[in-house]
């Protein structure tokens, strides 16, 4: 009974979603964090979930790690690229920009769920690092990686 209670729940959410103008559809936003930022060359770690990943985490954490985004030249060429690229994303919002850290927030197609994306240009390393993390949900199908390496491929020369 429970089950045939729940099926017919995300049924009738698949069905609102499907008939609401993508942009409009926000089913489970979740909270945006309150430990945004780039603070001492690193991003706020993440909690335990399997849902996230950041170029400031060590390495040797594979499932976390992603390397920062290399580009060779002016920073301020490639941030200006980062900006470009994210804005011809999908679903994206640009919620908080500066001349060194980016917020964005990118909603799934179906159900909304939001996910934070964070950038923050080290112009005399030559990187722009990265952090993108799930606001709800345990896993995430490697989407948070996934988008980070789709932003990496569309900002190589």
């Amino acid at each position: 009974m429970i089950g045939r209670r729940v099926g017919s729940i995300l049924l009738a959410a698949a069905s609102l979603a499907a008939s609401a103008p993508a942009a409009a559809v926000n089913l489970f936003p979740g909270t945006r964090p309150t430990d945004l930022g780039f603070a001492d060359g690193r991003f706020a770690r993440g909690d335990e979930r399997p849902n996230w990943v950041s170029s400031t985490v060590d390495p040797a954490e594979k499932t976390r790690f992603v390397a920062p985004i290399a580009f060779v030249g002016d920073g301020g060429q490639a941030w200006a690229r980062l900006g470009q690229v994210v804005a011809a994303m999908p679903r994206a919002g640009v919620v908080s920009r500066t001349p060194t850290y980016l917020h964005v927030e990118f909603a799934s197609r179906i159900f909304g769920f939001i996910d934070d994306a964070q950038f923050a240009l080290d112009a005399q390393a030559g990187v722009i690092h990265v952090k993108s993390a799930s606001r709800v949900g345990r896993g995430d199908f490697s989407v948070n990686r996934d988008r980070v390496e789709a932003i990496r491929a569309a900002m190589a020369p």
